[in-house]
């Protein structure tokens, strides 16, 4: 065999080796790389659970707070036989979204499939105000409503009146309240009335 043939064969091993070698750097890399691809996906999972856990957590203070706010509400207001508020949370479309319903006596159901649109007036003002009471910072504590219990029963509008005055006194809320009805300014702590007189409006204190 001559010089240059053995040149060329150890040229070829040669350069097979080196691409051997390449393999297995590229192997190794490759390696790493999934090692570290695994240690992520468990941190991820992790972290997603740790999410969850707090997503339900908050879940359970939405639920003891904006729940056990109305349902007093609604108590206050109707006491002789009261709805209570149940939130449900549901998956949907890859988000959390949650259902408001009524519970009486062991049956759920729609907000507008209970008895009467007293009740909705009465969640609805109450809700308002858990939600006010649930911002970091909190704005400022006035809220003005126009007409809130227009629905509810004139027979309970007293007991509405006296459920707002509990609310402002027990959570330093002032509120304003625009209402045609005179029972639910029996409370208040100050009654103006306004009156029209061709065109002309004159606010009187009561």
């Amino acid at each position: 065999m001559d010089l240059s043939r053995l040149e060329k064969i150890q040229q070829f091993i040669s350069k097979k080796k080196g691409i051997v070698e390449d393999k297995q750097k590229d192997n190794a890399f490759r390696s790493a790389q999934n090692k570290a691809l695994k240690k992520q996906l468990v941190d991820h999972e992790k972290a997603l659970q740790i999410v969850k856990e707090v997503g339900r957590r908050t879940q359970e203070q939405l639920q003891i707070h904006i729940s056990d706010i109305t349902s007093l509400a609604l108590e206050a207001v109707m006491p002789e036989d009261p709805y209570r508020l149940v939130m449900e949370f549901v998956e949907r479309r890859d988000q959390t979204e949650c259902d408001l319903r009524f519970e009486r006596n062991g049956v759920l159901m729609k907000p507008t499939d209970a008895s009467g649109v007293g009740a909705i007036d009465t969640a609805s003002f109450a809700l308002r105000i858990a939600a006010w009471n649930m911002q970091s910072p909190k704005s400022r504590n006035v809220i003005i409503l126009d007409e809130p219990f227009k629905f509810l029963d004139k027979s309970k509008h007293d007991r509405a009146s006296a459920m707002i005055k509990e609310l402002s006194t027990k959570l330093g809320i002032q509120f304003i309240i625009v209402t045609h009805e005179e029972k639910l300014t029996q409370a208040a702590d100050k009654v103006f009335k306004v009156t029209n007189n061709k065109g002309i409006s004159k606010v009187t204190e009561q």
